[in-house]
């Protein structure tokens, strides 16, 4: 193995490389991850904004996203930077992987207290959209988003199903469902006629306790990714701070 000039490089420097080389291929696909999951989170469960009131949910997407194409970005910079044995470009990765890991902390505890926050939000907020925003109209984006929570999450009502006896549409004259039809276990046109637990998500539990239940264990799998990201971030620092010394010792 030649370094710049034609010396040869250390055996322990060449190791040192190709670690590092190693370990950016690890930070590449967890960014890859990252970037996946926030993607996913967009697409598959964006219905659930309309929901809520705050913009935590699609805004943790959207960082989810950036944070993966930073990662990937970075991941990039390591790998030109320890196969061109350029030492002005590992400090920039340095620096780089030194802010991500400042990120990831910060964001870390936002995400506690931001998590707090909406799970007050939703006990507050939940039951009061169901009941007054279902079936009305303009609000065929809450509908939706219902329909789906409770088909999805296998639950009835935001705390059971008798919620939904102050709902307006249930109310309305011409309505003689008890629930809506995607309260059912096999949803069907005016299945939401009976109640009866054989019929319906009766005894199941709420959907607000399902869905914090959801938030809470996508909370759990991104701390442990980001635990994960983390311990190899810091493998990265002392390989490149490693590699950085040793290709300022062997002659150019």
């Amino acid at each position: 193995m030649e370094a710049q000039g034609g010396n040869r490089l250390s055996c322990g420097t060449i190791c040192l490389k190709y670690l590092l080389f190693l370990f950016n291929i690890l930070f590449w696909l967890a960014g890859a991850a990252v970037l996946a999951v926030g993607v996913w989170t967009l697409v598959e469960k964006s219905d659930y904004i309309s929901l809520l009131n705050s913009s935590f949910y699609s805004a943790s997407a959207y960082i989810l996203i950036a944070a993966g194409v930073i990662v990937i970005v970075t991941g990039i910079i390591g790998c030109c930077a320890t196969l061109k044995e350029m030492r002005a470009l590992l400090i920039v990765y340095l620096v780089l992987l030194i802010c991500i890991f400042l990120l990831e902390i910060i964001a870390g505890v936002l995400a506690y207290i931001t998590y707090q926050e909406l799970d007050e939000e939703l006990r507050q907020n939940l039951k009061v959209t169901m009941q007054q925003k279902y079936k009305q109209p303009g609000e065929n984006g809450v509908t939706q988003a219902v329909d789906k929570l409770q088909q999805e999450f296998k639950c009835c009502g935001s705390y059971n199903s008798s919620d939904w006896r102050d709902c307006a549409w249930i109310q309305e004259p011409h309505n003689k469902r008890l629930v809506p039809d995607s309260c059912c276990k096999s949803p069907d046109d005016l299945c939401g006629l009976r109640d009866h637990p054989s019929n319906i998500y009766k005894v199941e539990g709420g959907c607000i306790m399902k869905l914090e239940e959801f938030i809470l264990s996508q909370l759990y799998i991104l701390g442990a990714v980001g635990i994960g990201i983390a311990f190899l971030q810091l493998v990265g620092m002392m390989f490149t701070c490693c590699l950085y010394q040793n290709l300022k010792e062997d002659p150019y």
